[in-house]
């Protein structure tokens, strides 16, 4: 899956996609050039440790305000028609990560969640260029977590910390949320636009992606535990996925996620479901029920197999939740039973969330970490809480109850998103994450985002679990 195509015009440590795009609604004529290798990869992490380093001492800090005032805001930072792509914000917005399009902002082009006829445009526009260089990347063959801007139109491709899980998910999701703009109730003819651009993006790189999504099933490799086998993604070594800081190897959320990229794949069209299950030599709902038999066996789903068997509490991360539209299918009552095991000892274990709230911490303990991390961040996907986390958890249970007809969990989910508006407001911006003492995250080196273009999810879980909007748009 790390296969690189080498450009004889380069060095041979680089890549080079001189592919010329056709002219397609919001995006112009445009050549990207890609390139990796040791040279690329030194030249990317110091641009990258620049940017940390001078985000954490030179960024100053915002007031606090109204959620209409932050959330305003936040749209016209995170969608200006300055910005070349969409990201995160400081200190994450000098480079692209791919998977957030499937786990941070599945949303973006929610009705719901859109200002105005102008913002609908930026949003579409900005998310369109964004999805596009991803598959130009794909095109180039570089799959990796994390593109670096290198000055005008060249990209150095970088894996942070090991190969990825959920590249090709982002991508798919991100392309899935273009080709289908049109499909809820609104009253912007940006989103017709923007969903005919989608659909010729997936024209124009359907076989890029297929070859993309083969090659990563061809990576899977049989891995038993206990007398129960599935196909894992990462038996020898860790892969990335979004909590990728954890060193552990044979994560659920790394194998959720490529579950989730198969399911993806299908649903665009992109791969045929008989020719992946053939290469997998199962049926595709065979590989899913093997990989809950395997990290479910307990009767609670494990975060990775490597960790020790008691006590549960330990043994559990928040990012089971997958992304939106992802691994979990609540209408299963089997599913509904892992679910309901897992949420319920995250409920009742103290230590997974920060005191007198609903905020909820990645996990009980800080994880294995890499060595950068132990020495920058040590509860950067430990014990810290990530709000974004807790919003696709309050949306799991909120597909619980549905599925169920139940109301199980209805209000935990309401108190996870009033108090993640109360942070919001305190701290003045929607936080990338918190410390276990529900401060803004910061070390020597390190301080949590103002994750503006995560915000509008957020707005999207908030309408569904509550019946009415957050903000009066009027």
């Amino acid at each position: 899956m790390s296969g690189v195509t080498t450009d004889t015009r380069h060095p041979p440590d680089m890549v080079s996609s001189n592919h010329m795009n056709r002219h397609i609604p919001f995006s112009s004529h445009r050549e990207y050039r890609f390139y990796q290798g040791l040279l690329a990869t030194g030249v990317a992490n110091g641009i990258q440790a620049l940017n940390f380093l001078g985000d954490r001492f030179l960024r100053k800090s915002h007031a606090s305000g109204g959620i209409d005032e932050l959330y305003r805001h936040s749209v016209n930072s995170a969608f200006s028609p300055k910005e070349a792509f969409l990201v995160t914000g400081a200190p994450h917005a000098s480079a692209y990560y791919p998977r957030d399009f499937a786990w941070f902002y599945p949303d973006v082009l929610d009705p719901e969640t859109i200002m105005g006829s102008e913002d609908a445009v930026r949003r579409v526009r900005l998310l369109e260029k964004s999805v596009r260089l991803l598959l130009e990347a794909v095109r180039a063959n570089v799959v990796t977590t994390t593109i670096v801007p290198a000055g005008g139109d060249r990209y150095i491709g970088v894996n942070y910390f090991s190969l990825p899980s959920d590249t090709l998910l982002g991508i798919l999701a991100g392309l899935e949320q273009i080709v289908r703009a049109d499909q809820r109730a609104s009253p912007f003819l940006a989103m017709s636009q923007g969903a005919h651009a989608g659909r010729l993006l997936l024209a124009e790189y359907r076989e890029d992606l297929k070859k993309a999504i083969f090659q990563l099933a061809e990576a899977l490799e049989p891995f038993e535990d206990g007398g129960v086998a599935a196909l894992l993604c990462d038996v020898t070594a860790p892969r990335s996925a979004a909590t990728d800081t954890r060193a552990e190897r044979r994560r659920f959320v790394t194998n959720a996620c490529v579950y989730a990229t198969f399911v993806r794949g299908i649903r665009l069209g992109v791969i045929d479901r008989i020719e992946l299950e053939g290469l997998l030599g199962r049926e595709l709902s065979q590989y899913k029920t093997e990989l809950l038999g395997l990290f479910g066996k307990p009767g609670y789903i494990r975060h990775a197999l490597d960790l020790r068997s008691e006590p549960a509490a330990s043994c559990i991360a928040l990012d089971f939740v997958n992304v939106h539209q992802g691994f979990w299918d609540l209408s299963e009552a089997g599913e509904r039973a892992l679910f309901a095991a897992t949420t319920d000892l995250i409920l009742g274990e103290p230590r997974f969330r920060i005191p007198d709230t609903s905020h909820f911490l990645v996990s009980a303990d800080n994880p294995q970490n890499k060595m950068i991390h132990k020495i920058a961040a040590p509860a950067y996907q430990g014990r810290s809480c990530w709000p974004t986390f807790n919003v696709e958890f309050a949306d799991r249970m909120l597909d619980y109850d549905e599925c169920s007809g139940t109301d199980k969990y209805r209000s935990c989910a309401r108190d996870i998103l009033r108090d993640i508006r109360t942070a919001t407001e305190t701290h003045g911006g929607y936080q990338e994450l918190l410390s276990e003492k529900g401060q803004k995250y910061r070390t020597w080196a390190y301080q949590s985002a103002d994750a503006h273009s995560w915000f509008p999810r957020f707005l999207s879980v908030w309408r569904r679990a509550f019946g009415t909007p957050l903000l009066d748009r009027s």
